[in-house]
C-alpha cells in the first residue's frame, strides 16, 4: 500500500538525527572504547553497561551522558535513562535524545503544561514531533480548541498534512467525535485511508462506532482486496456480524502521543539508520505497552540489527489471542533461525500452523524452514497445505511454487519439480529465480538445451549482477559446445562470487575445453580451497576436482561414461 507518510519520510529526515557522541573519556578510555564497540556493533546492553562505567569518572562528560541515553532509550530502559537526560538539560546541553527521554517521562505523568512550556527552540525533538506533541499536550489541557488549531497548524507546513490530518482524526475520535473524525478520513476520496493498514483499521472502528459496519466492511475490501490476514479477517468477521467495534487506536492523550512516536518511527523505517527509528518505537512501547503494531516495529529493527534474543523477547510480548499474533510468531521463528536455533523456530511454526490451520503463511513459513534444513520431504509436504489455501490471484503463489519445485528436485522427484517450475513461470513469467532454476536444472540433466538457453538468457537480463545466473548462462553454453562464448561468462561469473566453488569448478571445465590447461588447474585448486569440509551434499564434489587435476577433464568424462567434449557444430 502506497503510504502518505512514506512520501513524507524525506521530510522527517531533515527534522534532525540523533547521533551518539564520539568525544572520548579520558578517565576511562578502556570503558569508552568497549562502549563505543559495542554501538557499532548493536550491542545496546553491553553499550550502556560500559557507557554507564565511563560515566561514573567523568559526569558531565556530553559525549558520554549522550551515548548512555541512546544506548538505554535503544533498550527501552527509560525510566534508567531520564536521571541522565534530566542532567544534560540542566546543563542545557541539546540532545534530540535526552529530550526524547524526557518528553516521554513528562507525558507517562501527565504533565501536559510543562509539556507546552518546554522552548522548542532549545529543548524541542523537530518541529514535526514538537507540532504533533503540542497539539495533544493542548487536548490533556483541556484546550481542545487549541489543540484543533495546533494540528491544523501543522498541516499547512509543506508536505506534513498526512501527518496532521491523521492525529487530528485520532484527537477526535479518542474524546467521541467519531463524526468529526470521519469527515476527515473521507476527504480527498478517503486518501488518508490508504496510508497505513493501522490507519485503514482506525477508520473501521470509527464507521463502527457510527453505525457504518457496511461502509467499513466496503472499504476495509477496497483497500486490501484479497490481502487479508487474521487481524483483518477477525476485523470483517465482527463488523459483518454487526458488532459495534469499540475505537481503540487511541484512547487517550498518552496513546495519541504513543501515536506520534510510531508514526513518525513507522515513515523512518527504511529511510534512516535502524538503531534512530528504534528510538522512536521505543518511546511509543513505553507510553502504551499494548501498542502491538510498535512492538512488531521494534522487534523487526532489533532483528535487522542482529540483536536476535532482544527480538524474540519482544516478539513474545505480542499476546496469545490478539489479531496479530501471528505477525510476531512469524518474527519470532525468523529471529530464533537468524540466532541459529532452527529447532526452536521450527517449534514455534508448528504451533503456529496448528493455532491457524488455514493461514497459508504459517505453512508456507514452515516450508522455507524446513527447506533451509534440508528436509524437503517436510517442506513439500508443508507447501502442499500453502498451495491449497492459497487463493487464486494471491501475488505470493508463485514462489510457494517455486519452493516446492526446488523441494520435488531436490528429492529427485523431477516430474513434479518440472511442472512446479512451469505453473510459477505461468504466474510470473520473467521470475529470473525461477526461470534460472528450471534452465540449469534442465542443463544439468542434458535436456531441452535451447529451451534452457532462453531462459538463462532471459533471466541474466533481469539480474545481469547475479553470479548464480551469470554462471548458469556459462553452464549451459559449456554444455552446448559453445565454449569460446562461455569463457566470458564464466570469467563474469567469478568476478561476480570469487569464492564460490561451483563457479570457480566450472570455469575450470570451460579454461580446459578451450585448452587453457594450466589455467583450468589453478581454477579447480581455487574451487578445491572453497569447499567446505561439512558440506557433504555440496554441488562441487572435491573427489571429482581432484581426479580432474591428476588426469584431466576429458579422462574424467571417459571414467564417467559421458559424452567427451565436442565443439557445437563440429567447428
Amino acid at each position: 500500500m502506497k503510504s502518505i507518510l512514506r512520501q513524507s519520510a524525506a521530510i522527517v529526515l531533515a527534522l534532525g538525527i540523533a547521533v551518539p557522541g564520539s568525544a572520548q573519556a579520558e578517565s576511562n578510555p578502556g570503558a569508552y572504547l568497549a562502549g563505543r564497540q559495542a554501538s557499532f556493533d548493536s550491542d545496546f546492553e553491553t553499550a550502556a553497561r560500559y557507557y554507564v562505567q565511563a560515566l561514573a569518572e567523568d559526569r558531565d562528560n556530553p559525549a558520554l551522558m549522550e551515548n548512555v541515553v541512546h544506548s538505554q532509550l535503544a533498550l527501552g530502559q527509560i525510566d534508567r535513562a531520564h536521571p541522565v537526560a534530566t542532567r544534560m538539560e540542566q546543563l542545557q546541553l541539546r540532545s534530540q535524545v535526552a529530550h526524547m527521554v524526557t518528553v516521554a517521562r513528562l507525558v507517562r505523568d501527565k504533565e501536559y503544561d510543562p509539556l507546552l512550556e518546554r522552548p522548542r527552540e532549545e529543548l524541542g525533538i523537530g518541529p514535526l514531533m514538537d507540532g504533533l506533541i503540542d497539539a495533544w499536550s493542548r487536548m490533556g489541557a483541556g484546550q481542545v480548541s487549541e489543540a484543533m488549531a495546533a494540528f491544523d497548524a501543522v498541516a499547512n507546513e509543506n508536505g506534513l498534512r498526512g501527518f496532521a490530518m491523521y492525529h487530528k482524526a485520532m484527537a477526535l475520535a479518542s474524546v467521541g467525535d467519531f463524526e468529526g473524525a470521519e469527515a476527515i478520513f473521507a476527504e480527498d476520496e478517503g486518501a488518508l485511508t490508504t496510508v497505513s493498514r493501522r490507519a485503514a483499521l482506525a477508520r473501521a472502528e470509527i464507521l463502527s462506532q457510527l453505525e457504518r459496519n457496511q461502509d467499513a466492511l466496503t472499504m476495509l475490501e477496497e483497500v486490501f482486496g484479497a490481502r487479508i490476514d487474521p487481524g483483518l479477517g477477525d476485523v470483517a468477521s465482527r463488523l459483518a456480524d454487526g458488532q459495534t467495534i469499540p475505537f481503540t487506536h487511541v484512547r487517550s492523550v498518552s496513546d495519541g502521543i504513543a501515536e506520534v512516536f510510531f508514526t513518525i518511527g513507522a515513515a523512518l523505517n527504511g529511510e534512516a539508520a535502524d538503531d534512530y527509528v528504534l528510538l522512536y518505537a521505543r518511546v511509543a512501547n513505553y507510553l502504551r505497552p499494548d501498542h502491538i503494531d510498535s512492538l512488531l516495529l521494534t522487534a523487526n529493527l532489533l532483528e535487522t540489527l542482529g540483536q536476535y534474543e532482544l527480538a524474540v523477547a519482544t516478539y513474545k510480548q505480542v499476546p496469545a489471542g490478539t489479531p496479530d499474533h501471528h505477525a510476531a510468531e512469524l518474527g519470532r521463528a525468523e529471529s530464533l533461525r537468524r540466532a541459529a536455533k532452527p529447532d526452536a523456530a521450527i517449534e514455534v511454526l508448528e504451533q503456529l500452523a496448528n493455532d491457524y490451520p488455514d493461514l497459508s503463511l504459517a505453512h508456507s513459513a514452515l516450508g522455507d524452514l524446513h527447506r533451509q534444513q534440508e528436509n524437503y520431504a517436510a517442506a513439500a509436504i508443508s507447501y502442499d497445505r500453502a498451495l491449497e489455501l492459497t487463493e487464486e490471484g494471491d501475488p505470493s503463489k508463485w514462489f510457494v511454487l517455486y519452493a516446492r519445485g526446488i523441494s520435488h528436485e531436490r528429492l529427485k522427484q523431477w516430474e513434479l519439480a518440472e511442472a512446479d517450475f512451469r505453473e510459477a513461470l505461468k504466474l510470473n513469467p520473467d521470475q529470473p529465480q525461477v526461470l534460472n532454476y528450471l534452465g540449469y536444472s534442465l542443463v544439468e540433466k542434458e535436456t531441452k538445451l535451447d529451451e534452457a538457453l532462453s531462459m538463462i538468457e532471459r533471466a541474466v537480463a533481469a539480474r545481469p549482477d547475479s553470479g548464480y545466473i551469470v554462471d548458469s548462462l556459462g553452464w549451459v553454453l559449456f554444455r552446448l559446445g559453445r565454449y569460446d562464448e562461455a569463457v566470458q561468462h564464466m570469467e563474469r561469473a567469478v568476478e561476480l562470487m570469487p569464492v564460490d566453488p561451483v563457479v570457480n569448478d566450472h570455469l575450470g571445465d570451460v579454461y580446459w575445453a578451450v585448452d587453457r590447461l594450466r589455467e583450468a588447474e589453478f581454477q579447480w585448486k581455487r574451487a578445491l580451497s572453497f569447499i567446505d569440509p561439512d558440506d557433504v551434499d555440496g554441488e562441487a564434489d572435491p573427489n571429482r576436482i581432484r581426479r580432474k587435476l591428476e588426469v584431466g577433464l576429458d579422462t574424467v568424462l571417459a571414467e564417467e561414461g559421458a559424452e567427451p567434449l565436442t565443439v557445437a557444430n563440429g567447428d
